[in-house]
């Protein structure tokens, strides 16, 4: 089974191609550009550059992996979009995991784990896990808020903002995209996880320049 993995939640661009067999998973290919202002000029291109270091082409895939954040709204729906486009143009289902899901999966710890990545405005992201469960989150605060009691560890972009060993990995990977993800099951639906309210807003209605009761 093929198994392409895409994701934008975070800084990193990330697309992968991920082999799962009786081996278990592994990655044939994978490219991770750190910019977080070029999801959307970078992450097709380095999809169609895994698929030709993999030898394949996109319509060998039997399924698609999208990170569904938690991310910033502009960076996280290019990883969506582009994951809808790609299921609907080769037939193929759209699993989202989330991205948080995604770093736990492929952390080495034992004992209880904090995943935090940036939310921008001085906030994170995080979630708590126990092995690969996740048992508080996602939620998003500043990281002097984030409860850290019980945690062993840390990974994720901002693992440094706490007072916890730090390990790997900072961004989600390929093979943690796909291990978050029930391939088995009927996919969920391709909701992102912004967590909080756009920074654009609707215009409220005008008020009117004529002033009541005037003669």
């Amino acid at each position: 089974m093929l198994v392409i993995a895409l994701d934008t939640s975070t800084p990193a661009v990330t697309a992968g191609l991920v082999a799962l067999d009786d081996g278990g998973p592994r990655t044939l290919a994978e490219r991770v550009t750190i910019n977080p202002r070029a999801h959307g000029e970078l992450l097709m291109p380095q999809l169609l550059d895994v698929m030709t270091e993999a030898g394949h082409v996109l319509a060998d895939a039997d399924a698609i992996v999208v990170g569904a954040g938690p991310g910033p709204f502009t960076g996280l729906r290019v990883g969506m979009v582009t994951a809808a486009a790609l299921g609907q143009a080769c037939g193929r289902p759209v699993h989202p995991v989330c991205s948080l899901d995604a770093i736990a999966a492929q952390a080495d710890v034992t004992g209880q784990l904090l995943v935090a990545t940036d939310a921008r405005r001085k906030e994170a992201y995080w979630a708590a896990y126990s092995g690969r469960t996740r048992i508080d989150g996602p939620h998003v605060q500043r990281p002097a808020d984030v409860p850290t009691e019980g945690c062993t560890a840390a990974a994720g972009e901002l693992a440094e903002a706490f007072d916890l060993p730090v390990v790997e990995p900072r961004y989600p990977t390929p093979l943690g995209l796909v291990a978050a993800a029930t391939l088995d099951a009927e996919p969920a639906p391709l909701v992102p996880l912004y967590l909080r309210r756009p920074d654009a807003e609707l215009p409220s209605k005008r008020k009117s320049v004529l002033t009541r009761g005037a003669k």
